[in-house]
């Protein structure tokens, strides 16, 4: 090879050897490493502490287990309601057998995991058509033991009497409980209440059977174990609810005692 091309560096040659670069200029090279990740979870987490934007991967299970998933989609959303219909007949007939002993006082650890409306619409719809159509036919049964030659009309203002008095009270009465609670400072649960208001009416619906017989003596009998029945219901598990406040636990004794004196007044005279 000539001369005049030795000089050239060769580094850049296919085949060639690179150049060792000397240790001093390695420690003079300023070393950079990339920042650790920390990757984050769309959407934002808002019901967490102030200031955290973002749910990070690691907390997601921790979240999920401590929220748990809340079926409410609004007032006028129906299937807002589905979570309160959701019994089978065992636990409405468990519950029912409890409503007909007053003494436990237990009735809202029973439905505190699932407390439910079905109980409070079907009861309060039976007892409207038992007490409509018994309360005639009690009508009938104590004319025709007094006077058999009586006539006798079927009371169609029975009816509207009965939706008017039993919808009213089922609905009315443990919602004004539930506001004077709150008032009072107790952490009420309206839902539990109707539930509770609604399954002490049935009681009644088995006692309007009772009152057909034409004897005024048993009828007040009857109707005040009855009602004495299921203020004892009301007011014991009311008790364990809010402890401490007697007045209140009273208060609810005493009207669905008069509740039931109602019943026997207006729909079997």
């Amino acid at each position: 090879m000539d001369e005049s091309y030795a000089g050239l560096p060769t580094s850049h040659l296919l085949g060639s050897v690179p150049a060792v670069v000397s240790e001093d200029k390695d420690k003079n090279t300023t070393s950079y490493e990339a920042p650790e990740a920390n990757l984050q979870i769309f959407p934002p987490n808002n019901g967490g502490e102030k200031g955290r934007g973002y749910q990070t991967v690691g907390s997601t299970s921790e979240t999920f287990e401590q929220q748990p998933a809340n079926n409410w989609r609004g007032v006028f959303n129906i299937s807002s309601y589905t979570q309160y219909f959701n019994v089978d007949t065992d636990v409405v007939l468990n519950r029912l057998l409890s409503s007909l002993y007053p003494h436990g006082g237990d009735f809202f650890s029973k439905i505190d995991a699932n407390p439910d409306l079905y109980g409070l619409i079907w009861i309060s719809t039976t007892l409207v058509f038992v007490l409509a159509a018994l309360g005639n036919c009690a009508t009938y049964l104590m004319e025709k033991h007094s006077d058999s030659s009586t006539s006798w009309a079927f009371n169609v203002s029975y009816m509207n009497l009965a939706a008017f008095s039993v919808y009213g009270y089922a609905i009315l009465v443990p919602l004004a409980f539930y506001f004077l609670l709150h008032y009072l400072g107790s952490n009420a649960s309206l839902v539990r209440f109707w539930c509770m208001w609604g399954y002490s009416l049935f009681i009644f619906v088995l006692a309007s059977f009772l009152l057909l017989i034409p004897v005024e003596a048993f009828r007040w009998i009857i109707i005040i174990l009855v009602g004495a029945a299921s203020s004892c219901f009301v007011a014991f598990n009311l008790k364990t609810y809010i402890e401490g406040n007697d007045v209140v636990v009273i208060a609810a004794f005493l009207l669905q005692l008069a509740l039931a004196i109602f019943f026997k007044v207006y729909f079997f005279p």
